[in-house]
């Protein structure tokens, strides 16, 4: 038996979250097929849940226009829906004169992009923001922000259930087939094998949207880039942070350094570092401790020793190989790999969090 659905989603993830909604509200049948048994379980719930402004991303880039976008669309939206967030603000921050050259030309990518805000700070003017904070200069981007990404990630979910979309959990796409006018679907319900029908599919799968776009028949398999898992670790600062705003390093090639981060209730983290892995692990190495003092005490040197404790990990779905640089998001439909109705979304990292009803807006537009 073959079950005939409009769209289906694969992936309960923000995005997927975030497309299926925009995707109910515009009158569309939807079904969001979620492996695990209950949303956002993967990268969307394993990082540092800061809304971001968009000045790291090459212009013109998927990631910079739908990073600029998307803070404007959520802000709106957790103002609306009444969801915890605070504009908090951060300091990218140079601890050498070397980094200064590398923090400018940060601004001046962050000004092609539309983020118009950003204020060049002196070491005077830095030390007056933050007192405890060692550096020869930085950009305070007062955007930036922090929020209940679980909150919104419930609220997205409730928006397309109100709007008639069905979720089925513990549903692992296990393959599929490029049919004329529609694409069919193999799915483990549970332990049952179910066939569907689909006129519409948004492969929004994160670390899996590579294996589910390799196992549909008919998908070009040159055009799935390749995965590489790397792992980010956080730890928790024991005490209470000195700082008000975030605080972040000149960005790595892989990451945006060991930031200073706290969630809402105050309590401070650091990271994400990059572990690259070869297989989804989410346990924190306590070894790895003695890398973060280093990297932290260079723009907080009071920091004592003993105060790191090991919190949680994540896995960010990369599509370039360790040391390449940073790859751009890959939204791949039809006009790319010629199967009516399919829609493959690789390589959605951060800032995809903060860009989420962008994407999903964007979606949109190309269906």
């Amino acid at each position: 038996m073959t079950d005939k659905i409009d769209c289906a989603v694969i992936g309960a993830g923000v995005i997927g979250l975030a497309i299926a909604r925009e995707l109910s509200l515009a009158g569309r049948e939807v079904v969001v097929l979620e492996s695990a048994d209950a949303i956002g379980t993967g990268t969307s719930s394993r990082n540092s849940e800061v809304i971001h402004a968009g000045l790291y991303y090459a212009e013109g880039s998927l990631k910079a226009r739908l990073c600029v976008e998307g803070l404007k669309l959520l802000y709106a939206f957790l103002q609306e829906r009444d969801i915890n967030h605070i504009r908090c603000g951060k300091l990218i921050v140079a601890t050498s004169d070397d980094e200064l050259d590398l923090v400018k030309k940060l601004h001046a990518k962050g000004v092609a992009n539309g983020v118009h805000d950003l204020e060049w700070l002196s070491t005077e003017d830095a030390s007056a923001l933050e007192p405890h904070l060692k550096c020869r200069g930085g950009l305070l981007s007062p955007s930036t922000g922090i929020f209940d990404s679980h909150n919104y990630m419930l609220t997205l979910q409730g928006d397309a259930e109100n709007n008639g979309a069905v979720f089925a959990f513990l549903s692992r796409v296990t393959g599929g087939k490029a049919e004329a006018g529609s694409i069919l679907l193999n799915v483990d319900a549970d332990g049952e094998s179910v066939a569907l029908s689909c006129n519409t599919v948004i492969n929004a799968a994160g670390l899996g949207a590579q294996d589910i776009a390799a196992a549909i028949m008919g998908m070009p398999r040159d055009l799935v880039p390749p995965l590489y898992y790397a792992k980010g670790n956080y730890f928790y600062l024991a005490g209470k942070a000195p700082f008000q705003h975030l605080i972040y390093p000149v960005p790595g090639a892989a990451s945006l350094g060991l930031h200073y981060t706290r969630d809402l209730g105050g309590q401070g983290r650091f990271g994400p570092d990059v572990e690259w892995v070869d297989k989804i692990d989410y346990t924190v190495d306590g070894a790895r401790a003695d890398s973060f003092y280093e990297a932290i005490r260079r723009y907080w040197p009071e920091l004592e020793d003993g105060a790191l404790t090991p919190g949680y990990s994540g896995i960010r779905p990369k599509i370039q190989a360790p040391g390449d640089a940073a790859a751009d998001f890959v939204i791949q439909g039809p006009d790319t790999h010629g199967i009516e109705g399919l829609v493959n979304l690789f390589g959605f990292e951060s800032p995809g969090l903060t860009s989420s009803l962008a994407i999903a807006a964007e979606i949109m537009k190309r269906l």
